[in-house]
């Protein structure tokens, strides 16, 4: 697919530890407890939350203060998200993740069905995103001094060696043998950009299959989340806030969550400054350079690995191809934070002098706007 065609539709299939190539601003609006009688059966009352150290953040199972058992439920979903992290960390050596790493380029690498399974929607994603979300980057993201440090500007030469070996184009997957093999050496994949959604998926997909659970929200540190049900008992769903990237102050945006992931992009804690100039952590794979196009983007999906890989791309690719992108994918929707510098400019996406928070795909009950009210792109 060329980098000048759309964003089509077609074939689309609804992408520190894992989190290093990716960050965000996510923060829980979360309901003081009110007053309940006892033996009350009031279904806006107080909730569990319970959380476990994983993929180098913190991750938290919210549940309904009715659940039973709730202990169990989250102990069971934070108990998946671990084992995940073994298999899917490039910061440990013994995962399955650094054995294909190490072992890919020599011979083809057989791997366990949930790391194909993301690999082959991370393929999917790529394809679609035009070359905007990619995992195999491993190399660029160790050029800057993302991976182990120390960050630095790499020398041209430097940069040009590991673009030269940076991409899904490198990669050969194999479905009916559940194989990996690269095409080039030095490839490595990292799955920081959609791994913590991935594992959130599975977790809530175990806690469902298992116990039934209808009411919980479970997070991945600040930037990625799937809610199921409405802790206040309605069809509201879970009241979510984005943090102004500029300000960490202030939410510049509320969201619901009902049924739905929401993952968000921002270099807003993962950068640094090299002769007056600042360089995030999100690098753009077609360039291979750090992208710097918008202040944050956020992205509401039926999963949570989706949402996660999107915001990277929409940060990467910027305002237009995001509305491009959930124009032709009903049922994507993204919350754009555009810089303080560029709110004022006029964009092809909306024609006319925009906001600073502009929004795809969401109506007034699904996002409120801290600012004069969002400039909304509904396909």
């Amino acid at each position: 697919m060329s980098q000048n065609q759309s964003w089509s539709r077609r074939g689309f299939l609804s992408g520190r530890g894992l989190g290093a190539s990716t960050g965000g601003m996510l923060a829980a609006l979360l309901p003081d407890p009110p007053l309940v009688k006892p033996g009350q059966d009031d279904r806006t009352a107080s909730q569990w939350t319970i959380s476990r150290r994983a993929m180098a953040c913190d991750f938290k199972v919210h549940l309904h203060s009715l659940t039973l058992n709730p202990v169990g439920v989250a102990e069971t979903a934070l108990a998946e998200i671990e084992a995940l992290e073994d298999l899917l960390s490039v910061y440990r050596g013994h995962s399955e993740l650094s054995r294909v790493n190490a072992e890919a380029y020599h011979r083809p690498v057989r791997v366990d069905g949930r790391l194909f399974a993301i690999l082959q929607r991370a393929a999917e994603l790529h394809e679609q995103t035009q070359g905007a979300f990619d995992v195999a980057t491993g190399s660029l993201i160790s050029a800057w001094g993302f991976f182990r440090g120390p960050r630095r500007v790499p020398t041209e030469e430097e940069h040009a060696a590991a673009m030269a070996c940076s991409g899904m184009r490198h990669v050969e997957l194999n479905a009916e043998e559940m194989t990996v093999r690269f095409r080039t050496p030095g490839v490595s994949i990292n799955l920081g950009s959609i791994g913590k959604g991935y594992a959130i998926d599975q977790a809530m997909r175990r806690i469902r299959m298992e116990f039934g659970t209808q009411c919980a929200l479970i997070t991945g540190g600040s930037s990625s989340m799937y809610g199921c049900g409405s802790l206040m008992g309605d069809e509201s769903g879970w009241l979510i806030g984005i943090e102004d990237p500029e300000d960490p102050r202030r939410c510049v945006a509320t969201v619901r969550l009902r049924d739905r992931a929401l993952g968000t992009s921002s270099t807003s804690n993962q950068y640094f400054v090299h002769e007056g100039k600042r360089y995030g952590h999100l690098i753009d794979p077609r360039t291979g350079r750090p992208a710097d196009v918008v202040a944050s983007a956020s992205v509401l999906a039926p999963d949570a690995a989706t949402a996660d890989a999107l915001a990277t791309a929409f940060f990467v690719a910027g305002l237009d191809k995001a509305a491009e992108f959930c124009h032709n994918h009903p049922d994507i929707a993204a919350v754009m934070v555009l810089k303080q510098s560029d709110a004022g400019r006029q964009t092809a996406a909306s024609n006319r002098r925009g906001p600073r928070v502009v929004t795809f795909n969401l109506s007034s009950h699904d996002v409120k706007i801290a600012t004069d009210g969002p400039l909304r792109c509904t396909s």
